[in-house]
């Protein structure tokens, strides 16, 4: 028999507890059980005026940009969308059924401000080293270093050749950020080589024909990498180009002795760290072991 057609039906009540309605093997909770923010209230702190309206919460954001890189969201207004929907990204940022969602806008005023500003990301990133270092997942005996090529998101004729460097009418804010951080290493002064072309919406990208496919423009995500677990201890972003990324690769290196104590017995890395310079930065100033076999491409 045909059962009676579902009419949505107003109740006075309800009794609903999101808990109830995520799965136990869901990825959300795997992650929760490891996720402690309760220190970035206290490094954001000074960023915040201690007058006005209330902001929102610094931590439903972090934990909203979680989800965004654990489910693969890449647009914040989509990502604000889904967890206004979804029950276990609710559940995950803390929200109950008529909690607010964040405007997409938040983001960006937040990434290119306080958190930009406090190092916020820097400051996670390094807390969730100290967990895996305190679940005994590093152990600091070796550690591998490689750049990874990110595609950037600009539009490839609207450039102009290296030589001709940037107009005088260029202007955003992309182009005062490239033009602070010219003389840095990671962005360009490690190497007399001009650049084929300059990206007026982004400088920092650069031209590369690194891949089989046809050229395109470019950023490098530069990781140190511990053996043990396959734990990143480190990571770097950089122009894509050689020099870069070994001053890239001596960076890190320095840095996760200073903040973590850690000091590799060992390197692994392919060709491209081979130079004489750095072997010699790496075996004589450093005392840190290059397994021959390794440099031949790996």
């Amino acid at each position: 028999m045909m059962g009676e057609r579902t009419v949505m039906q107003e109740a006075l009540f309800y009794s609903f507890h999101i808990e109830d309605h995520v799965p136990a093997d869901h990825l959300l909770r795997s992650i929760d059980r490891f996720v402690d923010l309760g220190g970035i209230r206290e490094h954001l702190k000074p960023y915040y005026s201690p007058m006005g309206r209330p902001s929102i919460d610094p931590e439903l954001m972090i934990r909203m940009l979680i989800i965004g890189y654990c489910m693969g969201i890449r647009s914040e207004r989509r990502l604000c969308e889904e967890v206004h929907l979804n029950l276990a990204y609710r559940w995950f940022c803390r929200l109950d059924l008529d909690g607010a969602v964040p405007d997409h806008s938040t983001f960006s005023k937040n990434r290119h401000g306080r958190f930009r500003d406090s190092d916020l990301l820097r400051k996670l990133f390094e807390m969730t080293v100290e967990r895996c270092m305190s679940e005994g997942l590093v152990g600091a005996e070796g550690f591998a270093v490689d750049a990874s090529l990110i595609r950037a998101d600009v539009h490839r004729q609207r450039s102009v050749p290296g030589e001709e460097g940037l107009p005088p009418e260029a202007a955003g804010r992309a182009v005062a950020e490239y033009l602070d951080v010219l003389d840095d290493a990671a962005f360009g002064g490690s190497t007399p080589v001009t650049p084929k072309r300059i990206n007026l919406t982004d400088p920092a990208a650069r031209w590369t024909a690194a891949t089989r496919e046809a050229a395109f423009y470019s950023y490098s995500t530069n990781y140190l990498i511990d053996l043990d677990h396959a734990v990143i201890v480190d990571v770097e972003a950089t122009t894509s180009i050689r020099q870069a990324e070994v001053v890239a690769q001596r960076r890190m290196i320095e840095r996760t002795q200073e903040r973590f104590g850690l000091w590799p017995e060992k390197l692994v890395a392919d060709t491209a760290y081979g130079s004489a310079p750095n072997l010699a930065w790496l075996v004589e100033d450093r005392g840190i072991e290059v397994v021959p076999e390794i440099w031949t491409g790996c």
